[in-house]
């Protein structure tokens, strides 16, 4: 297909603290047990996209990354890990990498993002339109717990968030407005030339801009390189190509100029050029009848393509960009979405190593997972929550809608809701914990309770 993938993975993500560590960047941080990058490399594994470049912000999280890697996909995968600083943009990580760019089209994946969809159908849509971009848009995932959470038990129902303004052609093909960040509470201002090009335009806020993009390699190089001030790809390059679709900058559609700056094309050729497209398509795009002017009059117009490709509303398609949808994802894996935890399910519809120790009387409910060599005491009972690898589990203790990493140590009498609980952590007894995290090695004291609390070491 001669695509070439790069895979932005992050770094140390200062809006995932404490669930990452200098032990642990984004990109390992456990999803149902498994880190979540697995999930999009796993995903290239399936559509054949075996030559990828992961990109992560600094050397020591790159190091960690690599290694992991390496062990992992060992006669898998080619990859090369390419280290770049800390905290740059989409954009900016892409330009720091572009000496690796080679082939003729490069399809951008985030290295958070958790779904179902197949990247080839990205890959094709960008090659059938001849697209500058291709953009996936997936539905906007609700968030937020069921029974737990920070909302204080007023509105524990999951809402949808309002991520994006997109705009779309009548045939949901061609993207004509798109606004992110601060700018989706702006008015929405249009191109009157994309309007009166395209006839109307459907507005959409139930779409999220997913992070996997198809971009024809010279137009996103020449962006990038022109472009210096552009840091993001969602809320720079994706904008400045959609706004200049039909005012090309760029040697692609529509009319062309020789070495003087002279149009080729005569009255006759536009007409030809117009025959053949009414020919071969039962509805050519309004770019390509935009690039012929009125009736097919042979008026200079250079245009590109912006394509979008929409999942369908049965995919699963989410980002694990905050400490919410690290919790989302995590219960989605092991409950509605157990397809993407590659793992075989047992009639009680849970995950239970075969290594793993409960005592007397406890009970792991549907949509729970207990990793390798965990152990827990009698008594005990765990709903809707993932449990790591090696954890020591006391007595008469209660976990539900909870991660739990690995080798952390939780005392008798302990009652776990809502909360991230990170590796090599302690709980003595009787810990009472809501909706709250808990970082890497920290010690909670016995009788403690805390709500909605962050927990952490404090760094040196």
């Amino acid at each position: 297909m001669d695509f070439q993938v790069v895979v932005l993975a992050g770094g140390f993500s200062k809006t995932l603290v404490p669930l990452v560590s200098k032990e642990v960047p984004k990109a390992l941080l456990p999803v149902a047990n498994r880190p979540v990058l697995s999930y999009v490399l796993e995903l290239l594994e399936q559509n054949n996209l075996k030559d990828l470049i992961v990109v992560v912000e600094g050397e020591s999280a790159a190091l960690l990354v690599g290694g992991w890697i390496s062990g992992a996909y060992v006669d898998r995968l080619h990859v090369e890990v390419a280290a770049v600083p800390e905290d740059i943009g989409t954009a900016d990580a892409l330009r720091a990498i572009d000496h690796h760019l080679t082939a003729s089209d490069i399809l951008v994946v985030s290295g958070d993002l958790v779904c179902d969809v197949p990247p080839g159908a990205i890959a094709s849509a960008h090659r059938r339109h001849d697209a500058v971009v291709t953009a996936m848009l997936c539905s906007t995932p609700v968030s937020g717990p069921i029974e737990s959470g920070s909302s204080g038990g007023k509105d524990k129902a999951k809402k949808p968030g309002c991520h994006n303004i997109i705009g779309l052609d009548p045939s949901k093909q061609f993207l004509l407005h798109v606004a992110a960040g601060l700018e989706v509470e702006k008015d929405v201002r249009v191109q009157k030339s994309i309007l009166r090009a395209v006839g109307q335009m459907e507005i959409r806020t139930d779409l999220m801009d997913a992070h996997m993009y198809a971009f024809k390699r010279s137009i996103l190089q020449e962006v990038l390189n022109h472009k210096e001030t552009f840091h993001s790809l969602r809320r720079d390059v994706l904008p400045y190509l959609v706004k200049s679709q039909l005012r090309s900058e760029f040697p692609l559609n529509g009319v062309q100029g020789d070495e003087n700056g002279n149009h080729q094309d005569t009255s006759q050729e536009s007409k030809i050029l117009l025959s053949q497209l009414l020919a071969n398509a039962s509805t050519p795009s309004f770019h390509e009848l935009y690039a012929l002017g009125p009736n097919g009059s042979p008026i200079a117009r250079k245009t590109h393509k912006c394509c979008v490709y929409i999942a369908s509303k049965t995919n699963y398609c989410v980002r694990l960009n905050s400490i919410q949808s690290f919790c989302d994802i995590n219960r989605d894996v092991i409950g509605d979405a157990s397809h993407l935890s590659g793992c075989s399910f047992s009639a009680q519809n849970n995950i239970i190593h075969p290594s793993a120790v409960l005592g007397s009387k406890t009970t792991v409910g549907p949509q729970c997972m207990l990793g390798e060599g965990s152990q827990m005491g009698d008594k005990c009972s765990v709903k809707k929550s993932v449990i790591g690898r090696h954890c020591r589990i006391g007595s008469n203790v209660k976990i539900v809608n909870s991660v739990v990493m690995n080798h952390v140590t939780i005392g008798d009498g302990c009652s776990i809701q809502g909360a991230v609980i990170c590796s090599n952590v302690q709980l003595q007894d009787r810990v009472v914990l809501k909706d709250c995290q808990v970082g890497a090695g920290f010690v909670v004291t016995a009788g403690s309770e805390y709500k909605g609390e962050s927990l952490a070491k404090k760094e040196k």
